[in-house]
């Protein structure tokens, strides 16, 4: 054990072998380490540089932490089923450190990845742990630094014998509300990281419809400090969530050096790390519509393309925008079209996650994880509290926009989310995700699409073949369309 670089205060309580292990001591990592600790339980780190765990260890002395310069010292000073969770890049880097721990574990040692890593690469690496006679977990873990610090969402997938071992320290560290524990076995393999990609989609689309009314506010010339006052009082009412609470927070920020708002110095260019794309990327792959949440990607793309906007706008022209007439209404229209489509982000990625859950038999409910996001996580939402009653209420519901309190919310919302919509094309203030989300809505709504021209079309050039409203069900027919010259 002379790898071992452990440093304990006296009133450090610490058995030969710890309980739990963590590979990567970023912040996440760090936060994490804190929380497990915090419930009873001894947890050795690894960190591929060695002065970041001496640093960590230091740092916490009474607590019960074991440091390892080595990852064959880190194994060894874990009790048995091993239980080593990894806090690495997605990717490559997972791979690696999997592979390094492979020779040095047992049978029955259970390796959790706790990134956000393409379900895809949790299924393959499941079933070569297996292979090894090893066990694996993909969990999803969200809420940020404060979350792995205080309680996160937890969405881990994997056999069902694996989460009955895991989840007395899963439930003791996740975030809790009304007393549940915001964490559930997800399902079999990959279903953990899933549906934490999905609930980064609906995250995407959450932040930019929020971005949406915060430009349409400062186009009517509300000050910042008025926009924050705004959100703050929104994070009161039906709107209440940790996006909007924190949009407050930023806007009331001040940078020191200026005394300008903070928010406004900041470049307008996003960022992001792949959960998005990959949301769009199954959506096209299992058909299913996914609007907003592609406007919220699509404005990402854009808004990093800041030299391209730049020149166009020297060149590009449009209206002038004048929203001072409706400025004294502008709140309640703008929060009832934030609300709005707030429910059409989170009705398609469910959708979404009921059709991949049927296609895989992951089995997966809905009402349950819709519960484990009312806290920790960072989509996390008084009305998500409706969501769970929603699908807890009717397991089979096909839409949530069909269940009994959001179809009155769009109904009683949709007058203003129309004249959001439209004061912003009118003024040329784009707003992809409100539209996006009000385009969808007015699709499924439609008894009767354009879609019949469109048939027409694919049969003209193609002979794609179409059905009849007037003949039997699945009947396809062929016209001799008129031939076309030039």
């Amino acid at each position: 054990m002379a790898a071992i670089h452990n440093v304990f205060g006296p009133r450090a309580n610490v058995t030969m072998k710890s309980d739990f292990g963590l590979i990567g001591l970023a912040v996440m990592g760090q936060n994490l380490v804190l929380n497990v600790e915090s419930h009873g339980f001894q947890v050795s780190v690894f960190n591929r540089t060695t002065a970041v765990t001496d640093e960590f260890v230091a740092r916490h002395p009474g607590k019960k932490l074991v440091g390892a310069a080595t990852l064959e010292a880190f194994v060894e000073s874990l009790a048995t089923p091993r239980k080593i969770q990894i806090m690495v890049k997605a990717g490559a880097p997972v791979d690696a450190v999997i592979e390094q721990l492979i020779p040095l574990l047992s049978p029955g040692d259970i390796v959790i990845d706790g990134g956000n890593s393409l379900y895809t690469d949790t299924e393959r690496r499941d079933a070569y742990l297996t292979s090894k006679g090893l066990r694996f977990i993909g969990a999803g873990v969200s809420g940020g630094e404060e979350g792995a610090r205080k309680g996160p969402s937890i969405m881990p997938g994997g056999p069902l014998s694996t989460w009955e071992v895991m989840k007395p320290i899963f439930e003791a560290i996740s975030a809790k509300v009304d007393g549940e524990p915001c964490v559930i076995h997800i399902g079999p393999g990959g279903a953990g990281h899933y549906v934490k990609m999905i609930h980064n989609g609906i995250e995407y689309g959450d932040m930019q419809l929020i971005c949406e009314a915060y430009s349409l506010f400062k186009a009517a010339g509300f000050t910042t400090q008025e926009m924050a006052a705004i959100f703050n009082q929104w994070n009161e009412g039906e709107l209440q969530s940790y996006l909007i609470q924190i949009t407050g927070k930023a806007l009331e920020q001040v940078d020191a050096e200026t005394g300008k708002p903070i928010v406004e110095l900041i470049l307008d260019k996003a960022g992001q790390k792949g959960t998005g794309q990959w949301t769009l990327l199954n959506a096209a792959e299992n058909a299913v519509v996914i609007s907003t949440i592609n406007a919220a990607v699509e404005a990402r793309v854009l808004s990093s393309q800041k030299k391209q906007r730049v020149a166009a706008s020297k060149e590009l022209k449009g209206p002038k925008v004048d929203l001072s007439p409706v400025k004294a209404q502008l709140v309640a229209k703008v929060h009832d079209a934030l609300y709005a489509s707030k429910v059409i982000s989170y009705a398609q990625g469910l959708d979404l996650m009921k059709t991949m859950g049927e296609k895989k038999g992951w089995g997966l409910d809905l009402g349950r994880i819709a519960a484990i996001w009312r806290g920790g996580c960072i989509i996390r939402a008084r009305f998500l509290n409706r969501i769970t009653d929603a699908y807890r209420s009717n397991p089979q519901l096909t839409n949530l926009m069909l269940d009994p309190f959001f179809k009155e919310l769009l109904n009683r919302t949709q007058q203003n989310w129309r004249e959001t919509v439209a004061l912003a094309v009118t003024n040329g203030i784009p707003v992809p995700a409100f539209s996006a989300s009000l385009g969808y809505y007015d699709s499924y709504r439609s008894e009767r699409l354009s879609a019949n021209l469109l048939q027409a079309q694919r049969d003209f050039f193609g002979a794609h073949t179409y059905e009849r409203i007037d003949k039997p069900e699945g009947t396809m027919f062929h016209t001799e369309w008129p031939e076309v010259i030039g």
